[in-house]
């Protein structure tokens, strides 16, 4: 553990104490939301980005520290480990590292290699390193060597020089000089094969180059695919003479005769043959890698941006999924998301039925008070916002409605917490449920559908799998603690990403709130099948009871501490509360005093109220209509070099240049867009009437 410690510090800024706080904490049981809530002052206050980090260095760290045993242990076994090669191990704090130290022990060996050792040829290669003999001597001593397979001195030397090749390749030094030559100065270079398909999506990439230091994530995953697809061969270029040159200054001695050649013959043949081609692998894998992990990053800061947009609360929705030949699908939802009624309207192509749509649509707003729309922004989007526009204007109501991005409706309405949900009901009728469910609450609704399926990134299937699942778990669980869940009204889906609870455990607590009609206080967590005080430890600060017997229940304050809030209550203004003699009076820290007086003050606050809220409309979206500084929302059709086409309900797609997508220097739009990705505020900054276009700006100051 010690060790442990010792190589996580020097990866981190954490102090030992924190680090030695935080695994004491993981041994626990404690969840990564829990230690970033609840337990700040054994952390540093650490958030649970940091402490995500944390984890993956640990994680990491581990399997270094559980290599080093195992390669000392094997080692020990051979009788090979010297104290020289053990301080070696234990400075290595990388995989890699370790894996260059082991490598020269391993028995595989290059055939050629294998054979020259079992024919006794290791003195010959000794005698042509050492390179104090002229070619003849060498020459000379190599018929010492010959025997039934090595018949004269030509092959035995042939079969030192493959020794000589091996030991280069399986020197750390010059395995590691090679490599960061290949890091800092490599191309990355593409040829069409036979299946290229010419102006096709890869036709950027036909003949292709760029130090492969310098290459964007976005690029190599595009030119990966093509490889994927066959499309594309990939290959590393070096300057190999550098390299050889290299060889000739460091590796052999200047006062070196003749006999050398024998020796610069062995160390290029392990560089060409053994050596690069590994390296030149290593470094693809290498660069694929960090691809990856940008691209999942970017999937995760997408994902974040999509589930936090803020919910419209004490609203009665209408939900609707258009269509052309199948008609537009209703679906009415009230202020808890409980599902009303639904039904079917044609308003556009090929039917055009606007008096019966309008008729449907003004029974359902008269029936169920419905105060706002939410419109799937999939085919026929804008033909129907023309329909509600109009109706709204005919009937003279106060009604606006929102377009909100569709992308996985289809998923949830066949997915099996659907079928349990809405038994009864049909898809195309749950997929309008879940458009208007995501108009009410976005998080609620969007954790019910793989966080894949969801059009947050792009090369979702080119990216390290088990690893994009982990983040985007991560991502959603860390918001779903941020914000709080109301545990009389969340589906069991949501309620599996509060801390600590199982989907299992969920379901558990779904049955007994339909059994007992809802909890009355958070204790009565306790009441249900498979939670116990650990679970309950870990989950109750994060799940809220609106109107539950006391309304410490409804904010996210920990029971470990309702006997302090108790007394807080107490005091006749908590706004100007004398914090100290709190803390001095209740011999707690200065951040849980904080903490809990900032819930006692906004019980049920929810952080996304801070947030700009839903950009909702009641008129046909027109160019004419359009004004500078005008908010909009949209979803990215398409995104090049110097910018992204977002679709914003006009006839052409408007444009977001790179320069507007961020404050921050913007390399590639992939950075931070991805195809499909909805953005719920943009700020229209230019009109051009004459050539029909609109450009956007993602900065939008409060």
């Amino acid at each position: 553990m010690n060790e442990l410690i010792k190589t996580i510090k020097e990866k981190t800024n954490l102090k030992q104490e924190y680090i030695e706080n935080i695994l004491n904490l993981f041994e626990q049981g404690c969840t990564i939301p829990f230690i970033a809530r609840y337990r700040k002052d054994l952390t540093g206050n650490a958030s649970d980005e940091t402490l995500r980090d944390f984890n993956d260095i640990y994680e990491y760290s581990k399997k270094v520290v559980e290599k080093k045993d195992d390669i000392k242990q094997k080692l020990i076994q051979k009788e090979l480990l010297t104290s020289k090669l053990e301080a070696s191990i234990n400075e290595a704090t990388t995989l890699v590292a370790l894996d260059d130290i082991y490598s020269i022990f391993k028995t595989a060996k290059s055939s050629r290699t294998q054979k020259a050792i079992d024919n006794n040829l290791e003195g010959l290669a000794n005698i042509i390193s050492c390179v104090k003999y002229t070619k003849e001597e060498v020459e000379k001593k190599a018929k010492n060597f010959l025997n039934e397979n090595i018949k004269d001195t030509k092959e035995a030397i042939l079969g030192a020089k493959d020794i000589i090749a091996q030991r280069y390749a399986d020197d750390i030094r010059s395995k590691q000089v090679v490599r960061t030559l290949l890091e800092n100065h490599a191309l990355l270079q593409t040829k069409p094969t036979k299946d290229y398909q010419e102006d096709g999506v890869y036709k950027n990439y036909k003949e292709f180059s760029q130090k492969a230091k310098y290459i964007p994530s976005h690029r190599f995953l595009a030119i990966n695919r093509a490889v994927n697809e066959k499309q594309l061969s990939i290959k590393v270029e070096i300057d190999e003479e550098r390299i050889i040159e290299n060889i000739q200054k460091f590796k052999i001695p200047k006062d070196a005769n003749s006999s050398s050649i024998y020796l610069l013959e062995g160390l290029v043949d392990g560089l060409k043959r053994l050596l690069l081609p590994s390296l030149k692998r290593e470094l693809i894998t290498n660069i694929k890698e960090k691809a990856s992990n940008e691209a999942i990053n970017l999937f995760g800061k997408n994902l974040h941006q999509l589930l936090i947009t803020p919910p419209v609360v004490n609203r009665v929705i209408l939900g609707v999924d258009p269509g052309y030949k199948t008609g537009c699908k209703l679906a009415v939802i009230d202020e808890n998301a409980n599902y009303l009624d639904s039904n079917v309207i044609y308003p556009t192509k090929p039917k055009e039925d606007y008096k019966n749509s309008s008729k449907i649509v003004f029974d359902l707003i008269k029936k169920y008070k419905i105060n706002a729309i939410a419109i799937g922004n999939g085919t026929a989007s804008n033909e129907t916002a023309s329909f509600f526009s109009k109706f709204i204007k005919e009937n003279n109501l106060d009604l606006k409605f929102a377009v909100v991005s569709e992308i996985g409706a289809s998923v949830y309405s066949a997915s099996k917490i659907a079928t349990i949900e809405y038994p009864n009901l049909d898809v195309t009728t749950r997929g309008a449920i879940s458009i208007a469910s995501r108009l009410r609450d976005p998080l609620s609704a969007l954790v019910k559908i793989d966080a894949k399926s969801l059009g947050v990134g792009q090369y979702q299937h080119d990216v390290n799998q088990t690893k994009l699942e982990k983040k985007l778990n991560e991502v959603t669980e860390d918001l779903v603690n941020k914000v709080g869940v109301d545990i009389n009204s969340a589906s069991y889906k949501l309620l599996s990403f509060v801390s600590g609870i199982s989907e299992k455990l969920a379901l558990n607590i779904v049955l007994y709130r339909d059994k007992n009609k809802n909890f009355k206080t958070k204790s009565d967590l306790l009441k249900v099948s498979g939670i116990g005080a650990k679970v309950y430890e870990q989950a109750v600060g994060f799940l809220r009871i609106k109107d539950g017997l006391s309304i410490l229940d409804n904010t996210a304050i920990h029971p470990e501490n309702y006997e302090l809030a108790n007394q807080l209550l107490k005091y006749e203004d908590l706004n100007n509360i004398n914090k100290e003699e709190v803390c001095n009076k209740f011999e707690i820290s200065k951040t849980v005093c904080e903490d809990v007086i900032s819930e006692l003050l906004k019980p049920g606050f929810d952080i996304r109220e801070e947030l700009p809220q839903t950009v909702f409309r009641d008129d046909e979206l027109s160019l004419e209509s359009l004004k500078l500084d005008d908010e909009l929302c949209g979803v990215v059709r398409n995104l090049t070099d110097f910018g992204a086409f977002v679709d914003v309900g006009l006839k052409n797609d408007a444009m977001i240049h790179i320069s507007k997508m961020s404050e921050k220097r913007v390399n590639h739009p992939m950075e931070v867009l991805s195809i499909n990705q909805f953005l719920p505020r943009l700020k229209v900054i230019d009109i051009d009437m004459k050539r029909q276009k609109v450009a956007l700006s993602m900065m939008i100051n409060n």
